[in-house]
């Protein structure tokens, strides 16, 4: 857990190399909406069809100010000065009849945009969570999981709006506008040109207000993925009991709360930091009739006649113009305000895994199947490469189809960096990892990991069943597979002993089960994979001395017919190796058999008398 805070622009990193050095450069504007733009064009379809119903509304949208002025001029106050009810009606059923066929139109629309809004949304979740599923392990040691998640949770959930409504609103207000001034423009120039002159003024303040509000809107985000983080880090069962365990739940209600205090300030100037503008605004939007009407009667007074019905209808029209130019005033807000989450999502599109597969890769050789070879492999760490030694310095080996290597040595001195290698979850620095006599990043790293099988030392369950925890390495498994699998592992007994057998809810990162009891059930789910390599790393180090005896002899005999790396610090599970290699500050330092190693002498008998595991 992180103790520590730091202003929001340190938060904000969230390093893999400071997201590869902010990806080389912020992306201007043009080239974000351009990328926001392509998100639809998997939906050209439905698209085209909210643009059919935005230009029909479009349309509609011109002819009642023009039935107004009819109404007015031909029906209310005709030239004949008798009031025509009849062809009134015609204008008012008109009217009614338009605007009713304007809302079919608009529910429809509404109903096209928020599908194709959604299924935006979704599928860029969906694409974040495969992009980061491709990420290489690497990424996940230097980024906070609360970090992961905000962005994929709140950075995308808060565009859904943007992604819902900007297509047609831009489209349909666009149409709207120019629809209502061409209007304007038929029934008084002269007018037109009074309501139009402010807009520009407006248009500048608006971009003002959308700058300072694009720079809090990311300001809230960080700390929205900061306040993600200490919930993830603290509200766990890990975090929970590690707070309980030294009394420090009123430090992490503090680190909460002050993070919060900082989230509602953010959010607070975020809401006020446009209210003097669209304040404005509405004055504005309130005072053009008023100023039209003076206008008006300075022209019928001074140029030339209007009728009451052209003033009418001119205010009606250009009611039609502000509405949707205010409209374009907020998408324009909102684009702006959206710029950092938007940002803050295609950098992490822009994060390229370091390890991928070539083009072409090289099949597996299933002749030989099982073998395994370093040679001369050296390999630091990525945030430590080039600050201190190597963490594994010209290390080589060679392991045959069946064989089982132990591993051995002090913590820290690479044992379970070997394990990382063989699977590709790192790249070596120097020298090269065969698998099947291939060098590993020739090969397919998918069909790689299908061949091989790794128990950690740390077990992840998930919270759920545990025939479901078991299923994972194989779905398609049937119930007698997955209890054999179980059996062999020592651990069908203590499963048919709760009371839903595998049904059992396991709890979070199962913690209803104990330490040795998690381990078992994950030595299953790789006997379940069935692979013909398996990777043990401290897989038995939570079990007491009987069960360890057990279930070693268990995997003695699960793993007789297949290639198997064992890293094990108690030095008792490895007496039966087929070789021994002694790992010291990166460094094969001896290399034999229990018997041999002993006989030598050196480190490995320096490391089993200080266990008092052996008396010969």
């Amino acid at each position: 857990m992180s103790m520590h805070g730091g202003g929001p622009m340190g938060r904000f990193s969230t390093d893999p190399e400071q997201i590869r050095a902010r990806n080389a450069s912020a992306p201007k504007i043009e080239n974000l909406l351009k990328r926001i733009f392509q998100l639809f064009a998997p939906y050209k379809r439905p698209l085209i069809g909210t643009a059919v119903l935005v230009f029909l509304s479009a349309a509609l949208s011109v002819i009642p100010p023009l039935l107004i002025q009819g109404a007015f001029n031909n029906a209310l106050f005709p030239s004949s000065g008798t009031p025509e009810l009849n062809l009134l009606m015609v204008f008012v059923l008109s009217m009614i009849g338009i605007w009713l066929l304007a809302a079919v139109l608009g529910v429809w629309q509404t109903y096209l945009t928020s599908n194709v809004g959604n299924k935006v949304m979704g599928s860029l979740r969906v694409r974040m969570f495969a992009h980061l599923q491709a990420m290489e392990l690497a990424f996940f040691t230097k980024t906070k999981t609360g970090a992961i998640q905000s962005r994929l949770q709140n950075d995308v959930g808060g565009v859904a709006g943007v992604l819902s409504n900007t297509m047609s609103s831009i489209l349909g207000s666009t149409v709207t506008v120019l629809a209502s001034f061409v209007a304007m423009l038929l029934l008084s120039w002269q007018l037109t040109l009074v309501a139009v002159v402010m807009l520009p003024l407006m248009v500048l303040l608006q971009r003002k207000v959308g700058q300072v509000r694009a720079k809090i809107a990311s300001k809230t985000q960080e700390s929205l993925s900061e306040m993600s983080s200490i919930t993830q880090e603290s509200l766990g069962v890990s975090g929970i009991l590690l707070a309980k365990s030294f009394g420090r739940q009123a430090s992490e209600i503090s680190r909460y709360e002050t993070e919060n205090k900082n989230q509602i300030g953010l959010q607070v100037r975020q809401t006020m930091s446009g209210q003097t503008f669209f304040a404005l605004v509405q004055v504005f939007m309130s005072s053009i009739p008023a100023i039209i009407y003076l206008c008006a009667g300075y022209l019928i007074l001074n140029v030339e006649p209007i009728t009451v019905g052209t003033v009418v209808a001119f205010t009606t029209a250009q009611a039609r113009l502000l509405f949707p130019m205010m409209n374009l005033m907020q998408i324009s807000l909102d684009l702006q305000t959206s710029q950092a989450l938007f940002a803050r999502i295609f950098e992490y599109f822009d994060l390229k895994p370091s390890i991928t597969n070539k083009k072409e890769t090289k099949a597996i050789n299933q002749a030989l199947l099982g073998t395994l070879e370093f040679e001369n492999v050296t390999f630091a760490y990525p945030e430590t490469e080039g600050a201190t030694e190597p963490t594994l310095k010209n290390v080589s080996f060679k392991v045959e189809v069946g064989q089982y290597v132990a591993i051995v040595g002090a913590s820290g001195s690479g044992k379970t960096t070997i394990s990382y290698l063989i699977p590709r979850f790192y790249d070596v620095t120097g020298g090269v990892v065969k698998f099947t006599g291939t060098d590993v990043r020739e090969l397919n790293q998918e069909e790689l990991i299908q061949k091989i099988g790794i128990v950690n030392q740390e077990t992840y369950l998930f919270y759920d069943t545990i025939r479901e925890n078991l299923a994972y390495a194989k779905p398609s498994a049937s119930q007698a597979e997955i209890e054999n699998a179980a059996k062999a592992a020592n651990i069908h007994d203590v499963i048919m002993s709760f009371p839903k057998g595998y049904e059992t809810m396991v709890g979070e990162r199962g913690y209803r089960l104990s330490g040795g009891e998690k381990q078992r059930i994950a030595i299953a789910r790789v006997l379940l994979k069935d692979p013909p390599v398996i990777i043990l790393d401290e897989a038995t180090s939570a079990m007491d001395t009987n069960s360890e005896r057990i279930v070693q002899a268990t995997l003695d005999a699960a793993t007789a017919n297949r290639t198997t790396i064992a890293i094990a610090h108690r030095l008792s599970t490895v007496a039966n190796a087929d070789i021994i290699l002694v790992l010291d500050k990166g460094e094969i330092v001896e290399r034999g058999t229990h018997p041999e190693l002993l006989a030598a002498n050196g480190a490995y008998a320096r490391l089993v008398k200080s266990q008092n595991t052996f008396a010969e």
